[in-house]
């Protein structure tokens, strides 16, 4: 089998091209990068110098990158100039690994955590990391058993240290406190977040709102903390303010995560916010979903209505219903559940494993024209999750999507999921053999 020629920038340098004044320290670092041999063919006759980009400089600069490397995170690219100058140049894009080498698989990982003493084993096995205000002082900063001594006190602490654990190669998506504050102050906060972590890793979480908005939020933080309107229920500027808030929040320059997507008929209207993630949340949806499909289907048996009146107390507590709908009429409390039931597709193939939201978003993401959006499949939990969206990643119809495909959930989770039963039986075997031998 003949054996096909290598070419890397270096290939380019000769008696006629050279190295750009002041940038070869620089410039070293992408040297053997490998260019096709079409490229080369193209271009060989044209470039006259070999530089690097200011934003190169930029970025080996702020992230104090080891000499003779590019970081992780970033794809090396190339523009030629009109002089013959060929610019070396570093994108962000979290499906390489440092040297511009693509990362394993074009699927990646992600981790929901604002500990850092869960990142030391897992940091160099993801490309982005999650967390909002309630990961970080829910589950740390508030919680004695993770955060070790108290030596963690403010959210910028976390966020810094977080930062430095990761290295350039991950994204890190961060929340503001309260989406629903003076723009100004949502600003001021996305600027914090940006100084702390650069513009290259900083991704800003925007939630959805639906019904909840600076008027009624209120209710969510005092007495039984249940609103008083359905999810249904409020005005156009209402459902759409996490919308315009993206969009405002892109026109300044930051990448958005659009968070708090359930329902796949979410995703048309999020993917016009020109997000950089999109979300597919899992585990409630679909422990919610079986629930509901068991109490239907016992009423559907049975016709009793003790199972009506289970639903309308479930639908309340999950905020289907709101808490004025105490005495909802059982007949609409039973069409909600069918309806609910038909659109999730739990008794069909399409949403037997809880993943009809990942099938559809990945449908709507094919056809959209957003190059860089990727989806986030997160919230997974349980012994059926992961197992369930492991086999969707190998389903004939996404294998041309699994680069926007991003995994996100706790470090342990993912960490439990590379054993089996039978790791223990062979280690046991092996193990057993051994001992004893030199």
């Amino acid at each position: 089998m003949e054996q096909a020629i290598l070419y890397t920038v270096r290939s380019f340098l000769g008696e006629s091209t050279k190295l750009a004044s002041g940038d070869a320290s620089y410039a070293q670092r992408a040297l053997d990068h490998k260019i096709s041999g079409k490229d080369y063919a193209v271009l060989k006759n044209s470039v006259k110098y070999i530089g690097v980009s200011g934003s190169f400089k930029e970025i080996i600069d702020y992230f104090k990158v080891p000499e003779g490397e590019t970081p992780a995170g970033f794809r090396i690219d190339y523009n030629l100039k009109e002089d013959g100058r060929l610019e070396i140049d570093l994108r962000r894009d979290i499906s390489y690994d440092k040297n511009g080498v693509k990362r394993p698989t074009k699927f990646l990982f992600s981790a929901d955590t604002a500990n850092p003493y869960e990142l030391a084993p897992i940091k160099d096995l993801i490309a982005n990391l999650t967390c909002n205000p309630g990961i970080i002082y829910d589950l740390f900063i508030n919680d004695p058993k993770a955060n070790t001594g108290n030596k963690y006190k403010t959210r910028n602490e976390v966020i810094r240290e977080i930062a430095r654990i990761l290295g350039p190669g991950c994204d890190i998506s961060v929340e503001v406190n309260d989406p629903f504050a003076d723009f100004n102050r949502i600003l001021e906060e996305a600027e914090e977040f940006k100084e702390i972590l650069s513009k290259h890793r900083v991704v800003i979480k925007v939630p959805h709102t639906g019904p909840v908005n600076a008027n009624n939020v209120g209710q969510l933080l005092e007495g039984d903390k249940r609103l008083g309107a359905r999810y249904n229920e409020a005005s156009t500027a209402g459902f759409l303010y996490g919308h315009n808030l993206a969009l405002r929040l892109k026109e300044h320059g930051y990448r958005i995560n659009y968070t708090l997507m359930f329902e796949p008929w979410q995703t048309g209207m999020a993917l016009q916010a020109k997000p950089y993630f999109i979300n597919s949340f899992v585990r409630q949806r679909f422990g919610v979903t079986s629930y509901i499909n068991g109490l239907l289907t016992a009423y559907q048996k049975t016709y009793d209505e003790q199972f009506l009146k289970d639903l309308r107390s479930f639908f309340i507590k999950w905020d289907f219903l709101s808490k004025n709908d105490e005495n909802a009429d059982l007949l609409q409390v039973e069409k909600i559940a069918r309806e609910t039931i038909a659109y999730r597709k739990i008794n069909e193939a399409e949403g037997f494993d809880g993943m009809d939201g990942v099938r559809h978003n990945l449908r709507m993401l094919r056809n959209s024209n957003l190059e860089d959006t990727r989806l986030i499949i997160c919230s997974i939990d349980g012994s059926r999750n992961y197992p369930e969206l492991d086999k969707l990643l190998a389903e004939p119809e996404f294998t041309d999507m699994t680069h926007k495909i991003v995994i996100t959930t706790e470090p342990h989770y993912l960490a439990e999921y590379t054993s089996s039963p039978q790791i223990i039986t062979y280690q046991r075997r092996f193990m057993n053999a051994a001992k004893g031998q030199m």
